[in-house]
């Protein structure tokens, strides 16, 4: 089980819906969160997937978001969502061939500030889906963080931390560094041929977005299942 028990959603929801200064905020916390004893089947999610300019959280900046609803039976392509943003900062030339997205794209993109009140409807209400959340969770809150003043938090579901539970924790995988065997990739790409799910093009953030999305519903369906509650997932 990985689900934090530690923090009670809910309560902290109202809690930053009362503190929050800015209406977008305030709004995304009013619309709360669904309860830790929730089953899976019944749960709304929305898989989220950043771009980046780098790895910091604190120095580089998001520039493309793909999100997609979804549930355990279905993912809503026609209700998916993509923005590119324009940095502050300039792409490297390490990062461009990364992720594909030039200068010249960016530059007419717009600000994270002007489409933020778009994102945040996205996702309020739901429980986001990511794999990795280091890159969601601190990327986003960060550069709230510069434009407001004032941060985001909200519960997630990790991928990538549902496949570390069986590739990268326990016994068994610590006596495996021990003697030098090469352990499982926990990759996206790697992560969904476990599952028999299809290849698809890495690094663009609505294409990531509905691969952590099926990885997920194929997680569920072979470890889990629908009846399992939210608070095992959720961190």
């Amino acid at each position: 089980m990985i689900g934090s028990h530690s923090v009670n959603w809910p309560v902290l929801f109202r809690q930053r819906a009362e503190k929050a200064t800015d209406e977008r905020l305030k709004h995304f916390y009013q619309q709360g969160v669904v309860g830790a004893d929730t089953p899976l089947v019944d749960v709304p999610f929305v898989a989220l997937d950043f771009e980046t300019t780098g790895l910091d959280a604190k120095k580089n900046e998001i520039i493309s978001i793909g999100l997609v609803p979804f549930d355990l039976h279905r993912i809503r392509l026609r209700e998916s969502r993509y923005w590119l943003l324009k940095p502050n900062e300039g792409l490297t030339e390490t990062s461009v061939p990364f992720h594909g997205i030039t200068h010249s794209q960016l530059s007419a993109a717009p600000d994270l500030n002007l489409i933020l009140e778009a994102v945040l409807d996205e996702i309020a209400g739901k429980i986001v889906v990511v794999h990795y959340r280091n890159i969601e969770r601190e990327f986003l809150d960060s550069a709230i963080k510069k434009r407001l003043g004032e941060g985001i938090i909200f519960p997630m579901i990790d991928t990538m931390e549902l496949e570390a539970m069986l590739y990268r924790r326990g016994t068994l995988n610590r006596l495996k560094r021990l003697i030098g065997w090469r352990l499982e990739s926990i990759r996206l790409g790697d992560s969904r041929l476990r599952y028999h799910l299809p290849h698809y093009g890495q690094h663009h953030a609505l294409t990531d977005a509905i691969a952590t999305a099926e990885l997920l519903q194929a997680q569920v369906l072979h470890r889990y299942s629908e009846a399992t509650q939210l608070s095992e997932l959720w961190i």
